[in-house]
């Protein structure tokens, strides 16, 4: 589930980089929003290994 919301912020991200729509600045949020999702899905996945 996060990696698909990680993969659709990516996306985005750079969808908007690509356009060059920036909304002021609000395209930059989806990357931050994609480097939380992925950080928190390779604690939660390091945490269930043995």
């Amino acid at each position: 589930m996060l990696w698909t919301i990680f993969a659709i912020l990516l996306v985005l991200w750079l969808l908007g980089i690509v356009t060059g729509i920036t909304l002021n600045g609000y395209i930059h949020i989806l990357l931050v929003l994609a480097v939380i999702v992925l950080i928190i899905k390779l604690f939660q996945g390091g945490s269930t290994a043995k």
